[in-house]
């Protein structure tokens, strides 16, 4: 039974490589976005209202993909083995990795906000209740980032 636990630390890479794929694939699709935005500027002289919208989209989507990538490396550091990447980009442990992670999906979230805040599509009322929810998830992330990365004994370490 001790061989099977100690093996099957490797079936983590089937998360850490579909998380490689996903983030590759949000780079390229980043990248069509940035290319449709380009051509929005381009053709509108930069007078359109959509730019600023498309361009909060493309903010958005490299944020997603660079928590893929995060997720991706800092799945295997813990799992598999150590890899060689600045401590900004891999968490070394779960506690690190649900801080970076909360960080990160305020971010994502306040870019998402903004966006909605500039769509003429959305009411007032609908804008208003995206404000709330936004701050009550982020006050709830930063909370849990911030006591809980600072018992420092999460992980088996004091």
């Amino acid at each position: 039974m001790k061989t099977i636990i100690e093996k099957s630390k490797y079936l983590s890479l089937l998360a850490v490589i579909t998380l490689l794929i996903t983030f590759a694939l949000s780079l390229f699709w980043g990248i069509a976005q940035a290319i449709k935005a380009w051509g929005t500027i381009i053709l509108s002289l930069g007078q359109s209202p959509e730019i600023i919208l498309s361009i909060l989209k493309l903010v958005d989507t490299f944020l997603v993909a660079i928590v893929l990538y995060i997720l991706a490396a800092s799945i295997y550091e813990l799992f598999v083995r150590e890899v060689e990447l600045p401590s900004r980009l891999v968490a070394r442990s779960l506690t690190e990795l649900k801080s970076k992670l909360s960080s990160v999906i305020v971010l994502v979230m306040a870019v998402h906000f903004v966006e909605v805040v500039f769509d003429d599509g959305i009411t007032v009322q609908d804008k208003v209740w995206e404000a709330v929810a936004v701050s009550l998830v982020s006050v709830v992330l930063i909370a849990f980032s911030y006591y809980g990365g600072s018992r420092g004994h999460d992980d088996g370490q004091e």
